[in-house]
């Protein structure tokens, strides 16, 4: 209920991190054992003086976060674990366990719940994380699925969003705006089977498309900078667009940054497909989203090691708070970077 005196505020004006703000600044950790709560890709639970937990929940929600027009149930299920793994891959920690919770409508039939779980199952196998429990219940509207992965990692090995400092180098892993590339081409083809009953031609759209469908949690990268010794002072994972995580590790790390335009790594395949939509590639990277690559900070000594490393690119630095979170063009012109990727309230 709203109180007399308070005034009615549309939760779409404050966008989904500024609604998790205003719900969750009341309440502070009371037990020793919560060492982070709110506010970074996991909560970070004291098991031991040795090892701390790490615990990461996600909500996917038929209509707003997939489309079973062109989502293979299998595909939605192996999903829906990774992008949660991935959360936990972006505090630099090892993933262990999952719960799946699933909402069902009478549309489902056991076989296509079985089609959904051989990807959740295939997904746990590949990252040997175990099934260890979750809920079911009925839905009115369709399908909601919503995981917590938890894991665990040595307390001093953590990475935060926070940590970033002036001088540190900006890196990325992988390649960035395939997925949305992948979402346009999927809306697009579905535009036109509904309304012109044309079949859809994504034959050359391969890779991008599996950017979206199926995305992987990136392991390898955790797994080789421990090989190559590199501590990255702050981490988190491209799910809402690169812009968005930038400004969350720079508010959080008290920093500006200032990202080089064009040392952003994209995909061929994801250039010319958004030639076709005549969006510039810049614009997927920036506010596109849902690439689950790991953006993370590193000291300015490592740079000659990082730079070597296959599959991660070096797109910036840090700076001083006051400087602002800048792009720079390749004439050398400052544009600052705004936060427009996902937001799930946004009208």
């Amino acid at each position: 209920m709203i109180e007399d005196n308070k005034t009615a505020t549309p939760i779409s004006e404050l966008g989904e991190f500024g609604l998790i703000k205003i719900l969750t600044d009341p309440f502070k950790p009371k037990n020793p054992a919560t060492i982070k709560g709110v506010g970074d890709d996991c909560a970070v639970i004291k098991a031991s003086d040795k090892s701390y937990k790490l615990v990461t929940t996600d909500l996917l929600v038929e209509g707003i976060h997939f489309n079973l027009m062109y989502t293979p149930l299998k595909h939605l299920g192996y999903k829906a674990v990774t992008v949660n793994l991935s959360d936990i891959y972006a505090m630099n920690g090892t993933p262990e366990q999952i719960l799946v919770s699933i909402a069902i409508s009478g549309k489902f039939t056991i076989e296509a719940l079985e089609e959904l779980y051989s990807g959740i199952y295939h997904a746990c196998e590949k990252y040997k994380v175990d099934l260890i429990g979750g809920d079911t219940s009925t839905s009115l509207t369709g399908l909601m699925i919503s995981v917590t992965a938890i894991g665990s990692a040595a307390p001093e090995k953590i990475v935060y969003r926070s940590g970033a400092k002036p001088t540190d180098i900006i890196c990325v892993s992988g390649n960035l705006g395939a997925a949305y590339a992948g979402l346009q081409v999927l809306e697009r083809e579905k535009e036109l089977f509904v309304k012109e009953k044309i079949q859809p031609d994504l034959d050359k759209y391969d890779y991008i498309l599996e950017r979206q469908l199926k995305p992987e949690a990136r392991k390898d990268i955790i797994e080789l900078l421990k090989k190559e010794n590199i501590q990255p002072t702050s981490m988190i994972d491209v799910s809402d667009g690169l812009s968005s995580e930038l400004m969350h590790i720079c508010s959080q790390s008290e920093t500006g940054c200032r990202i080089i335009l064009e040392n952003l790594p994209i995909e061929h395949q994801t250039s010319w497909t958004m030639d076709e939509f005549s969006i510039a590639a810049e614009t997927a990277v920036l506010n596109g989203g849902e690439d689950y690559e790991l953006l993370f900070t590193v000291p300015v000594s490592d740079f000659e090691k990082v730079k070597e490393l296959k599959d991660i690119t070096v797109i910036g630095y840090i700076t001083e708070r006051a400087e602002g979170i800048n792009s720079i063009t390749s004439d050398n012109r400052l544009i600052p970077l705004s936060a427009q990727g996902w937001n799930a309230f946004k009208k």
